[in-house]
């Protein structure tokens, strides 16, 4: 099976560049209800993805941070705990299925490494689920 049958596609997702405050991505992660979020370069590039618990580590550790003052950190800046793992839209369903595991979603490239969306964990459960109902 093709993997881009999972696919969400950049276009209809929330993500955020390197540039982006702290700010922004909190503004914007509340506004959503989301708990992590894509971060692509200027490019393009898929770079990581940020957590709520990367942005609280950071206001913990930083002396004198506060929410008023978030819009002074640059995302770049921001220590990402996790890595999480990407994936090729070429790579087959075993390798979305081992990501997922331990992923929310899985972020997912083209060939030249640009981000083209994602793959959610939700989705392969559910369509897990419906196979499983079809052999019943």
């Amino acid at each position: 099976m093709n993997i881009a049958f999972f696919l969400t596609p950049k276009s209809e997702l929330v993500y955020e560049t390197d540039n982006a405050t702290m700010r922004q991505v909190l503004e914007r992660m509340e506004h959503h209800g989301y708990t992590a979020i894509p971060i692509i370069d200027n490019k393009g590039r898929y770079i990581g993805t940020l957590t709520e618990g990367d942005l609280l580590w950071k206001m913990k550790n930083t002396e004198g941070l506060s929410f008023e003052n978030t819009n002074k950190i640059l995302i770049k800046d921001i220590k990402r705990r996790r890595l999480h793992k990407v994936i090729s839209i070429n790579s087959d369903i075993n390798s979305i299925i081992t990501l997922a595991i331990g992923q929310n979603f899985v972020p997912v490239v083209d060939d030249e490494g640009i981000f083209i969306g994602i793959i959610k964990r939700s989705d392969i459960i559910d369509y897990c689920y419906k196979l499983i109902s079809k052999e019943k």
